[in-house]
Parts: C-alpha cells; structure tokens; sequence
C-alpha cells in the first residue's frame, strides 16, 4: 500500500509540472484584495518644465514656408550685405554659425541640403554675448572672486551659557568650592581682518566676557572681562611676495595639502581675456558665415535665371519640333520630338532644382540673420560680386595672419597663464616660514562699562568693587604681547617638485600647441591666398566660355534653321550655354567668398566688414569713482613701486583699425596696416557689374 501511495503521488506531481509547463508564477497571498491602485508603476515620467520662458516671436509666428507647391509671397525684400550682417549683429546674442558648412571658403561648392542644427545639437559649445560677462562674474574663477580674497573680513558671535552643575567635593572643600555650581556665561566675540597682496594677515579682535557664579572665593558674584588683540601674520619665504599672491590667491595656503588651486587675480584676469578672444572669433564667424551666406543665395538667384534661360530655349526648340512633327513635315520626325520633349524636361527639372536652392539658401540667410524663418517676403542680394582683381602683399598678409588671429591671441594667453602657474608653483620649493605677532590690552571690571572712571587696582582691599572692564583696559596697565615664528618644510618636497613638474609639462604642451596653431594658420592663408587666385582666374575662364557658347548657340540655331545641322547639336550647344552660365556664376561667387575667406585667415574680417567690438556703457557709478581715482592719483607724490609689483604680462590693448598704425608698426607687437589693394580690370568683354536678377521666379509655360 504505500508503494502505491508514492506511485500515485510522482504521477500527480509530473502532471502537475507538465501542466503548469516552465512559465514563472506569481506567490499566492492569502489577505490580498487585489487593489493595486496605490502602487507607482514607473520611476520617473516625461514632464514638461514649469518654465515662464515665452517662445520668440519670430519662431512661433513663422508662417507657411515657400516650396515649390507653394510659390507665393507677398513681396521682394531687396538686402545688402551691409544690412544683412547688421541685422546678424543686432540680433546675434547667440552667435550662430552654419555648423561648419562653409568649411571649404571659395572651394568645392557648400552643402546646402540640411538646415543649420548645431544649437540643437551642441547649445553649450555655441558662443554668445553673455560668455565674456559670465566669465568675469565667475564666483570661483572670476576677477571680482580673485579680489575678494583680499576684502576685509567681519566676524562675530554671541553665546550665553546656564551653569547648574553638581561637584564632588567633601565637607572640607565644600567651604570653598559649592556643590551646585550655579552661574551665567555670555561671550561676544568680534573681529576683522585684512589680507595683503604681500601675503600678511592683519587682524583686529575683540572679546567681552561676562562671568556670574556661586563660588565663595569669588570677591564679587559677576564680573566682565574684555580684550582687544592685534595680531599679524607674514610669510617670509613660501607664500611671500605680491607676485605670488596675485597668481595663486591668499587662499592657496587654505588646502596646501589638497590639488594646488591657483586662483588669484593675474589668472582670473587672464580667463577674462582668454573668453574675449573667444568671443571676438564667435562675431568673426557670424559675420564670415553671414557673408558666405549672402553670395550663396546671389548665386542661387543667378542660378535660377541661367536654368529657366535653358528652358525656355529648350521650350521653343520643342515647340518648333513639335509642330513639324504635326504636319509631319521633314525634322519633325518622332524621335527628334521625344529628344526636344526629354530636352525641355531636363530644363524644367533644373529649375525646380534651382527654386529649391534659392528657398533653401535665403532661408539660411534668415538664420544667420535671426530672423523668422518665413514672413511672406523672399529676401533678394542688392549687392552685386566684385569682378575686379584684388592683390594682397604676401609678407604683410603673414604677418597679420600671425599678428591678428583671435585663436593663436587665445593660445598666448594660454601660455602667459601657465607661466605665471608655473612661477607660483616655484615658490612651493620653499620652506614655509611666517612671522608672527600679537598684542592684547586687557580690562575686567564688575561691570563692563560705567560714567565713572574707577579702573582695577590690585593696592585696595577690594579691587573689583565699583570698577568696570573698560575702565581697566584704557589705564593701560594690563597689556601682553607675543612674537614669535613658525617653520614648516617637508623632507623630500615630493609633491612640490611634481607640482613644478607637472607645470613645466603644461607650459611645454601648450608652447608646442601655439607653434603647430602657427603652421596650420600660415597653411590656411597659403591655401586661401591660393583659392583667391584660382577662382579669378576660373571666372575669366568661365566668363569666355560663357561667350563661347552663347555666339555656338546663335550659330547652331542658324545652321539649324537653315537646314545643315541636326537637332542634336542644336540642343547641345543650348545645353552647353546653361552650364557655361552657371560655371561663371560659381566662379564669380566663389571668388568673392574666398576674398571674405583670406580676410578671414588673415584676421582682417571684422575690419572688412565695419565691425568693431567695444566694451557697453558702465554704471555711472563706476565713472565717478574713476574719476575720483584719476585726479586722487594726479594729486599725489609718484612713488616707484616696480619692485613689488608684478611683471608685465600684457601689451595693452589690440588695434582694431590696423590702417591708422601706419606702415612702420612693429610685427612682434601691431602688425602693419593693411595692404593696399590694387584693382585690375578683367579682360575685354568682362563686365563689371553683371544685370540683376529678375523678379519672375517660376514660369511653368504649357507644353503645347
């Protein structure tokens, strides 16, 4: 019998796992009610910020955009270029760029494809207006943070004390010493003080007692004491000196056995000018890609004008194809019309293409304009491309490039900062000595202060009786003093002479990054100087050609029409004339670009343009105080202070306006002023200032 119990029991078990199969199965609960309702099924949700912010206006109020389905507008919005970066400047808080679109100036054509995303795509990496300000007003690296460590520190505090506290003395002690001592503490605490440039600590104290107990041996119940301290602290050797107090701040001392954190004025000054170089290439690059910018929409235009010429040509060949091809006259034969229909096509496409790229380049124009991206005008270049030839003298172009890039001014900085950490660093070699000093004037009273002068007299049988602390401490009988010195050296100056290390590898690396910054700087000249050049000359190529096709194109229509050529050459030679006309358009634009492009390497493009950067007005508080400062300084004995000042670390400021310096300036500090341009003219049969563009946009002429 119980073997037949445990045979039956294997079979319910195995029908029970073949039942239930491999699945995972929740535990059983007796008390479950089955009300889940309370139980949060996610971490954390999508959610919408509760942000004040509102949408701009020209974004939220963009209206239908042009495409080829939808042509119409309202109105042509003639711009110069002037105007254009005007406007890029005016509403340039955010300094745009095309995300490196236009990396190749006056090269291969830029693509036009996709719009301008790198806000979207790297908003931190994006400059704006507000980065030098947010650089000085850092609270950690800024320069008003270096200067306020040396501001004048008030401290003070307030603390009363209840004593109810039980002794252990025996009856002997107890004649002396209560066995519940009872009382009152207050202690106010004050004090200021001072850093010096020197590396000195000044500082001014003061501290009152209040003292009120029930021990017998006391000659009055309550009494107050009170005590001011001057005290001095000067480095001697390491942390001495106003040179390396203003590279690595009066607070380095603070953490000395943390990271070296060198902070002081010099480098926070420094990180001012290191952003205001990066600022000055943010415009260059919003004017630069605002320029690039304005001839690519010029040569859409001039683009959109040679398709619908071949279009229309290829439209009357058809035309005429076609009727013969209805009388079934000679020339109209079948195949010859389907060759003038694919022809007119071809043409058709072209201008739907070419539309495409001028809605697509005026609204990358609007972009770095920072205007809305449609407002039912089409914006039209007023401006037409220089067709003269520019020179540039070689020897000054390097010198400016060298002289008067943004990047490589960026990268001296950077050097001059890692000097001056370098400099601080070495100071760290040395062992810490500081001179030290106190003195304290002393008074206690039984009160702390009273109309009657009745100081402390240790002569009279009871001292403290009708006396008061301050009484006591201006009779001056109750001062101390203290000098003294204190010495601190590690053995081995293991971390300091890595921290030397450490700088001197920095210096290096960044001495070298200036150097290859150079050769990359006079590559690109070399390589803008060089696509200046070429694309002059491909203009007068491409202007000949363009010559060259047109008389082709009235000569093959002749011979066409008189009945000695094929239809194939005659649309050749109408398809040839359009790409000669495109040609020389491209090579005009990309010759003004690449002359926008050597300004550009040679530092020279917000001159170009008229654009000079200049510090916005101060509150007029700051004025006065200059003012004051100014003629306090006029007033005043000169007193030479070179010794204790730091060494010059800067030149003053740049020139922006390199044409008034003269041709005598020295390249080390100002280069000269920019090379004057000589214009030649092109050959005979070059214009000077190609016609405007129509207003018409898109014939779309019927087939038949």
């Amino acid at each position: 019998m119980p073997r037949l119990a445990r045979q039956l029991w294997v079979a319910l078990t195995s029908i029970t796992l073949v039942a239930s199969g491999c699945a995972p199965r929740q535990p059983f609960y007796f008390f479950e009610d089955g009300d889940l309702s309370h139980y949060v099924g996610a971490i954390q949700k999508l959610e919408y910020p509760d942000a004040t912010q509102e949408p701009l206006d020209e974004a939220a109020g963009a209206v239908e955009p042009l495409t080829l389905s939808n042509p119409n507008f309202d109105n042509i919005w003639e711009v110069s270029l002037e105007e254009a970066i005007r406007t890029a400047l005016e509403n340039g808080k955010v300094l745009r760029n095309l995300g490196g679109r236009f990396a190749s100036f006056g090269g291969p054509r830029p693509q036009t494809g996709e719009p301008a995303v790198s806000l979207l795509t790297a908003p931190t990496q994006t400059p704006t207006v507000y980065d030098p300000a947010i650089v000085e007003t850092d609270p950690f690296r800024g320069v008003e943070s270096a200067l306020a460590l040396f501001d004048a520190q008030l401290a003070s505090s307030l603390t009363w004390e209840r004593l109810n506290r039980p002794q252990n003395f025996n009856a002997a002690g107890g004649t002396i010493f209560p066995q519940q001592l009872l009382g009152d503490q207050g202690n106010w605490t004050t004090g200021l003080t001072k850093r010096t440039a020197t590396g000195a600590t000044w500082g001014f104290n003061n501290s009152t007692i209040y003292d009120n107990n029930n021990s017998p041996i006391r000659e009055v119940p309550s009494t107050w004491t009170t005590n001011y301290d001057f005290t001095f602290n000067q480095p001697l050797l390491q942390g001495a000196g106003t040179t390396y107090n203003r590279i690595a701040g009066p607070d380095f001392f603070d953490n000395l056995y943390g990271r070296p954190n060198f902070r002081g004025v010099l480098l926070a000054r420094i990180n001012a000018d290191i952003s205001l170089a990066e600022f000055e290439a943010g415009v260059r690059n919003l004017i630069s890609d605002t320029e690039q910018s304005y001839w690519e929409l010029y040569f859409a235009y001039r683009n959109l004008e040679t398709r619908k010429a071949g279009r229309d040509s290829s439209l009357e060949a058809w035309r005429k194809v076609h009727a013969l091809y209805v009388e079934q006259s000679r020339g109209g034969e079948a195949d010859k019309e389907a060759q003038a229909r694919e022809q007119y096509f071809f043409f058709r496409s072209e201008v739907e293409n070419a539309l495409a790229d001028v809605y697509r380049s005026e609204n990358r124009l609007r972009f770095m304009m920072g205007i809305s991206a449609s407002d039912g005008r089409l914006i039209r270049p007023s401006d037409e491309p220089t067709t003269a030839r520019i020179s540039f003298d070689w020897q000054q172009s390097l010198v400016e490039a060298l002289s008067r890039s943004a990047e490589l001014r960026r990268q001296k900085w950077v050097i001059k900062q890692r000097e001056l950490e370098l400099t601080a660093a070495k100071n760290l070699l040395l062992p810490r000595l500081d001179m030290v000093g106190r003195w304290r004037f002393l008074g206690m009273g039984q009160d702390l202060i009273n109309q009657n002068y009745n100081p402390y007299n240790a002569d009279n049988s009871d001292p403290l009786a009708g006396t008061d602390a301050y009484s006591t401490m201006f009779s001056g009988k109750f001062q101390e003093w203290q000098a003294g010195a204190q010495f601190l050296m590690p053995l081995g100056f293991r971390r300091e002479l890595a921290t030397v290390r450490h700088h001197q590898l920095q210096l290096a690396r960044e001495r070298a990054r200036l150097q290859d910054e150079e050769l990359e700087a006079s590559h690109a000249l070399v390589e803008a100087v060089r696509n200046v050049d070429t694309n002059f000359a491909l203009a007068q190529t491409n202007f000949n050609r363009r010559v060259a096709a047109e008389r082709q194109v009235e000569a093959v229509q002749a011979a066409y029409d008189a009945g000695t050529v094929t239809l194939d050459q005659l649309l050749d030679a109408q398809r040839r004339r359009a790409e000669a006309e495109s040609g020389y358009y491209r090579a005009l634009v990309d010759y003004n670009r690449s002359i926008s492009q050597l300004h550009y390497r040679k530092g020279s493009l917000l001159e170009y343009n008229g654009v000079f950067l200049a510090e916005g007005p101060w509150p007029g508080k700051a004025y006065f105080d200059a003012h004051r400062r100014a003629r306090q300084r006029d007033a005043s004995l000169y007193l030479d202070y070179g010794h204790s000042r730091p060494g010059v670390f800067s030149r003053g400021a740049i020139s922006q306006n390199f044409e008034s310096l003269g041709a005598d300036a020295r390249a080390m500090q100002l280069p000269p002023r920019d090379p004057a341009t000589r214009e030649e003219p092109l050959p005979a049969g070059l214009p000077t200032t190609p016609s405007s563009p129509a207003p018409e946009l898109l014939p779309t002429p019927s087939a038949g």
